[in-house]
């Protein structure tokens, strides 16, 4: 059974840093493209990094550039999302997910994602 599994997550104080893994089972990871997408409360989701599986390209939201870094780990099938200098508004759950679609667009065409990791930031 393909499936997707996130931990890491937590409450951290503004300007810490969290590493949030994704373990695959089965071949969940093996899609185009993978990623890191959010949601907070009362807001639509919002793609955060995801990478061309072919290529190994990343992409990243201009409000985490130079913050995050997404990175894949094949040997332990695992997706990783390493976040710096957080800030209260990266408060969210955050999912991670696989699909067809490399892009800007990449959330059109998902196949999996898990149930998703709490991140909160607050002193």
């Amino acid at each position: 059974q393909e499936q997707l599994v996130e931990s890491g997550g937590g409450l951290v104080q503004p300007g810490g840093s969290l590493r949030l893994s994704c373990t695959a089972s089965g071949s969940a990871l093996d899609y185009y493209a993978i990623g890191w997408f959010r949601q907070a409360p009362g807001k639509e989701r919002e793609g955060v990094s995801c990478i061309d599986s072919k290529d190994g390209i990343t992409l990243y939201t201009d409000s985490v550039k130079g913050r995050f870094t997404i990175s894949r780990d094949h040997a332990k099938n695992t997706l990783y999302l390493q976040m710096n200098s957080l800030k209260p508004e990266d408060t969210a759950v955050y999912y991670c997910a696989s699909g067809y679609t490399f892009g800007s667009n990449w959330m059109s065409d998902l196949v999996h994602w898990g149930q998703g990791t709490q991140v909160t930031v607050s002193s």
